[in-house]
């Protein structure tokens, strides 16, 4: 695909700034895969660590020339703003952990530069409303990787239950089950727990903050539902660990339905088990993100039907089509579903470069009111628990419809 195929009248490939993904990093150097995979875009500068040492001998590693490989953001947003036109970067991509979230997206969109964030977005909610102002008066693209939305089924299962195909929605599960932090790995200085379990760096809230987000973020993308008050107890199971590493919460839906999320980071044998089930009166689905070509649709007095990935079958909705990049039977999985979050913020962000108008709440990605509503889950499941599991409202004024 050449670039002006595929990013329209723009005629060139979007210019991307990585901040994070250093030397030892995990999600950075999945956020520079999956940005470039569609060739779309090219990777140009980055701030690749908060160690300006680190920063620039981690810059070859991703072709990063030495005179974009900068020392620190606020150099990165200060060189880059100071260029022309046709060379700067249109877009900045946050891959630290999450204390250091709000300061270099803010900056960022301050300056004018799109940006794809991880997440949790911000370190707290006060937080995540500031960013949410900042982007709607600077008009830039805000997208957060909540990858888990990328899937093809998971974006098929959405189009069929706004479609009514299962009926009103009555409740939804959803787990995400993992088991590496069964020992405290944080006290053998591997770098992903120091950071995951320390409040100071992750928050109010250890594995709801980061896969508890996951999961809730999967139900409410699959179903649209609003949600009203939720109940919740969060506990941490390894002795002297900071923050919680198992959870539960219920949620009520403002239609009535109810939901379920469960995170745990300490079930042996586990490793990314994000399941989700929802329950209509015209049927019900499941599917799992470790099989995520595979989705079950079951009505009571017919056979289960087992919808694949697949992008030329009747069955597969427009949605989920323009997810897939292979033919059937060639699994697609993480980084094609991590690219489906550039893939269709690209389109906003040549729409932006253009001077067109494009969607900022009701997109196909998750975007900056996501994020804040995630925000929100997490402080209100910590209120809750800590009132001893009692039911604390939970509704964004911000939310998506």
């Amino acid at each position: 695909m050449d670039a002006e195929t595929t990013n329209g009248s723009l005629n060139r490939k979007l210019r991307m700034a990585l901040v994070g993904g250093g030397q030892g990093a995990f999600i950075g150097r999945v956020h520079a895969t999956a940005a470039v995979l569609d060739n779309r875009a090219v990777l140009v500068a980055g701030a690749l660590s908060s160690s300006p040492e680190r920063a620039k001998a981690s810059a070859p590693s991703y072709d990063i020339p030495e005179s974009r490989a900068y020392g620190s953001v606020s150099e990165l947003i200060e060189k880059e703003t100071a260029l022309p036109d046709d060379e700067r970067i249109d877009f900045l991509s946050v891959a630290t952990p999450n204390h250091t979230h709000f300061d270099i997206a803010r900056s960022a969109v301050e300056a004018g530069f799109n940006v794809i964030c991880d997440k949790p977005m911000t370190f707290d909610f006060d937080q995540a409303e500031a960013l949410v102002s900042a982007v709607e008066k600077s008009g830039v693209v805000f997208a957060v990787s909540h990858n888990y939305t990328g899937y093809p089924l998971v974006r098929q299962a959405r189009e069929m239950i706004l479609s009514g195909d299962l009926g009103e929605i009555q409740a939804i599960r959803c787990n995400y089950i993992q088991g590496w932090l069964r020992s405290r790995l944080e006290d053998e200085d591997q770098k992903q727990a120091a950071w995951r379990t320390d409040p100071s760096k992750s928050g109010a809230a250890g594995a709801f903050g980061d896969i508890g987000t996951h999961a809730y973020n999967l139900g409410r993308y699959m179903t649209g539902l609003l949600p009203e008050e939720l109940s919740c107890n969060l506990k941490i199971f390894a002795p002297g660990r900071q923050l919680d590493d198992y959870g539960h919460a219920v949620i009520r839906y403002s239609n009535g339905a109810l939901g379920t999320v469960t995170a745990s980071q300490i079930s042996h044998g586990r490793e990314n088990d994000l399941f989700i089930e929802i329950d209509g009166t015209k049927g019900a689905l499941s599917w799992r993100q470790e099989e995520p070509n595979v989705m079950i649709v079951r009505r009571n007095g017919e056979p289960h039907k087992l919808y694949t990935r697949d992008p030329n079958a009747p069955f597969t909705t427009p949605m989920g089509a323009a997810a897939c990049r292979l033919p059937a039977g060639h699994p697609e999985a993480f980084f094609e579903a991590f690219a489906n979050i550039y893939r269709f913020a690209y389109d906003a962000m040549v729409a932006r470069a253009e001077g067109r108008s494009f969607e900022t709440k009701d997109t196909i990605y998750p975007n900056v009111y996501d994020g804040a509503e995630g925000m929100l889950f997490i402080q209100q499941c910590v209120a809750s628990s800590k009132d001893n599991g009692a039911w604390v409202p939970f509704s964004y004024a911000g939310a998506r419809r």
